[in-house]
């Protein structure tokens, strides 16, 4: 192996086992990694910031960037609280039922937002139902975690992997409908099926506490209904954009940057406020990420790994689909997908390219295998981390083990889905 290709991959596995470990931040250890791969001339500027095929993906960035201020304005109404409450009234206070209608808030939300948003949103409402009836909340966060990870598959902007795939592949948000919505719906339900029998014995009804979360007013939950207006017509907008794409010609990171442009525009929240709720943190850490991968690219590593794998499959496109898959699903559930789904798509690229017509379906295996992978253990997915943490917080933590050992179970339901999936689907 020559002399680069050690460097490379020194510096490149040193800086992925401390985003695994988080031994330090991980935007500290993307950024080091980065620089160090600039420092050693195992890439140059003009590759980092200005190459498709191994520079910064500023459409990740921007569509990222634009969807953190629709949804930033989007918090402040009180939405999600008041979706919540509406479910828990809904289901009448009975415990199981409260957990599906809240699962599927997420499930959909994730769908439309980010999964990471989402539990942001609707967690803090968990806690308050399940203090009111009396019930354990880890079982409620652990599936809706599990929940925006499935619905965040469906779509493009639903979980950052998505975004990843999708810039590379030239994937619009219509082909992941098309290809990916029916089965985070059949995996939803399977995972609903799955709560009923993992969580059995917390679901204990209790008429006097139930009294008291119905006593709880969805419409006091939203604090600015013009807000409220004007942020769900850009929202739905934007959707709208995302869907015409073929038509309008625009790209997603185009299309949410005006939305985030119009919304800033005509609502009432400053711009030092809708800039304040942008996760700077996350879009710093997929620059250097992007950078990393890219010095890889640049010095062969990726075409190199790439050629291993299709000789390891026989050139046989079906092999390779579901080795993808199955490695996809169990690698996220080891380390976050977005950093795994950031240097296996570039290898992904260069797969599909040998295997011409039909190689859709490599893409598609990663990523399934990578979105639902995440909800293996607890640092799957980045969803699964700021739970954890919110649990923490609220003086409820919730172990590695506790969430792990569910996440298994549900990670190898998605396995034995997702393969007949890929064969009925796909196969020829």
């Amino acid at each position: 192996m020559p002399f680069t290709h050690v460097l490379a991959l020194l510096v490149f596995a040193s800086a992925y086992i401390l985003i695994a470990t988080e031994r330090i931040h991980r935007v500290a250890a993307a950024l080091g990694g980065a620089a160090l791969m600039l420092a050693l001339g195992l890439t140059d500027g003009d590759a980092a910031f200005y190459s498709h095929d191994s520079g910064i993906d500023w459409n990740v960035i921007f569509l990222l960037f634009g969807m953190m201020i629709i949804v930033g304005v989007l918090r402040r109404t009180g939405l999600f609280e008041a979706l919540a409450v509406t479910a828990a009234k809904r289901a009448r206070g009975r415990p199981f039922a409260v957990l599906v209608m809240l699962l599927l808030i997420t499930a959909v939300a994730s769908a439309l937002l980010d999964n990471v948003t989402t539990v942001l949103l609707v967690s803090p409402v968990t806690f308050i139902v399940c203090e009111r009836l009396g019930l354990p909340v880890a079982p409620y966060l652990i599936a809706e975690v599990m929940a925006s990870n499935i619905g965040g598959s469906a779509t493009l902007i639903g979980d950052p992997p998505n975004i990843i795939i999708a810039s590379r592949a030239s994937l619009d948000f219509n082909d992941f409908l098309t290809n990916l919505l029916p089965f985070a719906v059949l995996m939803t339900l399977v995972l609903i099926g799955l709560c009923r029998w993992l969580f059995r014995d917390t679901f204990r009804y209790d008429p006097e506490r139930a009294a008291e979360v119905m006593a709880l007013s969805a419409r006091a939950a939203i604090r600015n209904k013009v807000l409220l207006i004007q942020s769900l017509a850009v929202l739905v907008l934007v959707i709208v954009g995302f869907a015409l794409q073929p038509v309008l010609h625009k790209e997603p990171a185009v299309v949410a940057l005006i939305g985030a442009g119009v919304l800033v525009m005509i609502s009432s929240v400053t711009v030092e406020d809708a800039i304040a709720d942008v996760e700077w943190e996350t879009l710093v850490f997929f620059m250097g990420l992007f950078v990393m991968v890219g010095a890889l690219v640049e010095t062969g590593l990726i075409k190199q790994f790439a050629d291993l794998l299709a000789d390891a499959t026989g050139g046989n496109l079906t092999v390779a689909a579901l080795t993808l898959l199955l490695a996809s699903l169990a690698l996220s559930g080891v380390v976050d997908n977005i950093p795994y789904v950031a240097t296996m798509a570039p290898v992904v690229a260069v797969l599909a390219g040998q295997h011409g017509d039909g190689s859709g379906v490599l893409w598609w295996a990663l990523a399934l295998g990578a979105d639902l992978g995440g909800n293996a253990t607890a640092v799957g997915a980045s969803a699964n981390v700021v739970v954890l943490g919110l649990a923490r917080k609220y003086g409820q933590p919730i172990s590695f083990w506790q969430f792990t050992r569910y996440g298994l179970v549900v990670t190898a339901a998605s396995a034995v889905c997702a393969v007949p999936w890929l064969f009925l689907r796909y196969g020829s």
